[in-house]
């Protein structure tokens, strides 16, 4: 630390030659998203001073990043119920119910998981994750139910942010996707990367370099139970890309239930969905496993299916 700030010094390998400075940075300091490292570049947080995270690195280059000590966290405080499957001094895991955002952003300021770790927590929360994020460490998306686990210390933070990057979190999804998958199971190696037609969807790309966008995402996929024009899948990630699930299932002709976004509220279960008024997609994080970061010892966690998907289960039964 100096002067408030941490030092990070980085060595890039040859290997990362032609890579978008951004990409390469994550790629050598796991702790830090891509989207934080963007917005250091442009800071003028580098030495040698680069503030364009597209800049292309020539490999085996060194740099100085200085990362800005976390401000305290000024997202309020709120009472909003929590349903906590474990907690120690290090960190906490949670069942987020649908419809909760993870944290704070642009149209929704507050009523978030945020908001209510703060409440929960005081002030023994993460500050790695910055002002809009203290404690979180990866995120579901706000129609998705099930686990999700939060940092309340850094070296907590620290130790799962590392977890994630080497893809050693064991994450586990149920979804009710449309059609029946002929196969038993399979794995879609494709990948993501944000779409150029629409910024707010996912798309799967040719390539996992395509100009440095690509992310390379994997999903497992095993068919658990026969439905009524639908399927109950078991997904378990290798990765944990944004709306992977959800476009990796779509990208095999299996979208989920009710995600409108990549196409599975077609004419098929319309009629359901509105009598159930089910409208969010069918998804659930069931299974979290991971390595405790500081007591070392295996944390394993399972969740089973909420009301309202399993309400959707049982009236597409066969």
């Amino acid at each position: 630390m100096a002067g408030g700030q941490q030092i990070i010094d980085v060595r890039l390998g040859p290997d990362h030659a032609g890579w978008r400075l951004d990409r390469a940075l994550a790629h050598a300091i796991p702790t830090l998203s891509r989207e934080r490292l963007k917005a250091l570049i442009r800071s003028g947080a580098l030495t040698p001073p680069l503030r364009d995270p597209a800049a292309r690195v020539k490999g085996d280059e060194a740099f100085r990043l200085a990362v800005p000590a976390p401000e305290p966290a000024h997202n309020e405080p709120q009472d909003i119920p929590l349903r906590i499957v474990f907690e120690d001094e290090h960190l906490l895991v949670i069942d987020k119910p649908a419809g909760l955002v993870v944290h704070p952003a642009a149209g929704n300021r507050d009523r978030t998981l945020v908001n209510a770790l703060l409440h929960h927590c005081g002030a023994s929360l993460s500050g790695i994750g910055g002002v809009a994020r203290p404690g979180i460490v990866h995120r579901i998306d706000k129609d998705t139910s099930g686990l999700l686990v939060a940092a309340k210390t850094d070296v907590a933070h620290e130790g799962l942010a590392r977890q994630f990057a080497r893809h050693s979190i064991d994450r586990r999804y149920l979804a009710i996707v449309s059609g029946v998958p002929r196969a038993g199971g399979g794995t879609v190696d494709a990948p993501l990367a944000r779409s150029s037609a629409n910024r707010k969807k996912i798309a799967v790309v040719k390539a996992k370099d395509d100009g440095g966008r690509g992310k390379r995402a994997v999903t497992h996929w095993k068919r658990l139970a026969v439905l009524r024009d639908a399927a109950l899948v078991e997904c378990r990630l290798e990765t944990g890309r944004t709306h992977q699930v959800r476009v990796h299932m779509a990208s095999i002709g299996h979208p989920l239930v009710g995600d409108s976004t990549y196409g599975g509220s077609g004419k098929t279960h319309r009629k359901l969905l509105n009598e159930l008024s089910f409208h969010r997609q069918a998804l659930h994080a069931a299974g979290l496993g991971f390595i405790h970061p500081v007591g070392k010892h295996r944390l394993s966690f399972e969740s089973g299916m909420p009301p309202d998907m399993q309400e959707l289960f049982t009236a597409l039964g066969v």
